[in-house]
């Protein structure tokens, strides 16, 4: 990182997992727009997803800068992430020192700046702030709790993240409800999600669902695994599931034996674009992840969320969101097949605008 002239803003966003490139995209093209030459940008890739399509073909198709910076963590616990993250960090900060440091969402790489940001005294913004699952066994739920509780400037995606926040103590002013910029770069780049092409990648004919899975609650245990194989396989009865596998639990679902039904079709991860066309032409999608839930309200395609809880209960109330049970998948995935698709609601502000209303917040704060 490079010095950076007397007069000018030094923001530096922190990236890690392939959650994070859609939300940070429109924030810094924004503050690149508002800031013009008085404010410079760094972005920190820390490594958290390494492999190509976990990452680098996210900097590629949402138009991201190339890291400045990566850190090149890797895989490992938590604690020896987050630990590497922090000491990659500590050295960058140490450095130069940022007027503000920007973290997104709630992995490891988040709530580890948010430590070395708070112990070294440097203001930190967090992007998708006060969501809650009010489920500790969640390590993403104590990431956001750590990362709220350390943060100068909290974004806020919904109204009901607000009150999270104002129920937690948090004073008024340090509160921005500024919708949801993960929502700015699907709309960016709606034309670009081709069912067609899709389709014709996957060999598809007729309807077919989409599945991504990954929570340690969902995949890591061979029962837990077990017993989603076999609702899976119950709901490919019904329709063709198609399912980009993470890393995270591949052996033990495949141990538990999820390639053996021919509905199931097994892919790589797949590029934003590719994922985003492939879910524009589904009937429903079944995941346990939180941005899928919203991406499927926005795009109104019908959203099975197996979990039993959301952080991101807006979803719901104002989208195609809806929380099921691994003994009650198939019977749902049946009512979403037969369902209505004609309507449904988008959450306020989730408009497109998202990245710059944070621009105006942190270059009028910090600029």
């Amino acid at each position: 990182m490079s010095r950076r002239g007397p007069c000018m803003s030094l923001v530096v966003h922190i990236t890690g997992a392939r959650p994070n490139f859609p939300k940070a995209a429109p924030v810094i093209d924004a503050i690149a727009r508002l800031g013009g030459g008085e404010v410079r940008q760094r972005l920190v890739h820390t490594g958290q997803h390494y492999d190509e399509k976990m990452s680098d073909v996210f900097f590629r198709q949402l138009g991201l800068p190339e890291p400045d910076v990566n850190l090149g963590v890797g895989s490992g616990t938590h604690a020896a992430q987050t630990a590497a993250v922090m000491v990659g960090l500590e050295n960058l900060f140490l450095e130069e020192r940022p007027d503000v440091v920007v973290v997104y969402g709630d992995v490891n790489s988040t709530v580890a700046a948010a430590l070395v940001a708070a112990k070294l005294q440097i203001p930190l913004a967090h992007v998708e702030a006060g969501l809650r699952s009010f489920d500790p066994t969640m390590p993403e739920e104590v990431n956001r709790l750590v990362t709220d509780r350390l943060s100068d400037v909290l974004l806020c995606t919904s109204a009901d993240a607000v009150a999270h926040l104002g129920n937690e103590g948090v004073a008024p002013e340090r509160i921005h409800l500024v919708g949801n910029p993960m929502i700015d770069t699907l709309l960016a780049h709606l034309d670009a999600f081709d069912v067609d092409a899709a389709r014709a990648a996957h060999q598809l004919e007729g309807r077919y669902a989409v599945a991504t899975l990954h929570r340690p609650a969902n995949v890591d245990a061979g029962p837990d695994a077990q017993a989603l194989v076999a609702t899976l396989h119950a709901a490919a009865d019904q329709v063709q599931v198609v399912l980009p596998l993470h890393p995270r639990g591949r052996a033990t679902l495949e141990e538990a034996g999820l390639f053996k039904h021919p509905g199931i079709l097994v892919c790589d991860p797949l590029g934003y674009v590719e994922f985003l066309g492939l879910v524009r032409g589904a009937d429903v999608v079944i995941t346990d992840s939180g941005g899928v839930q919203e991406e499927t309200t926005v795009l109104g395609v019908p959203c099975l969320t197996l979990r039993p809880n959301t952080e991101r209960p807006v979803t719901i109330t104002h989208g195609t969101n809806r929380l099921v049970t691994r003994e009650d998948l198939p019977r749902q995935v049946g009512i979403a097949l037969a369902a209505d698709r004609s309507t449904h609601k988008v959450p306020p502000l989730w408009d497109g605008q998202a990245g710059p209303r944070i621009a105006e917040v942190l270059v009028g704060a910090y600029a």
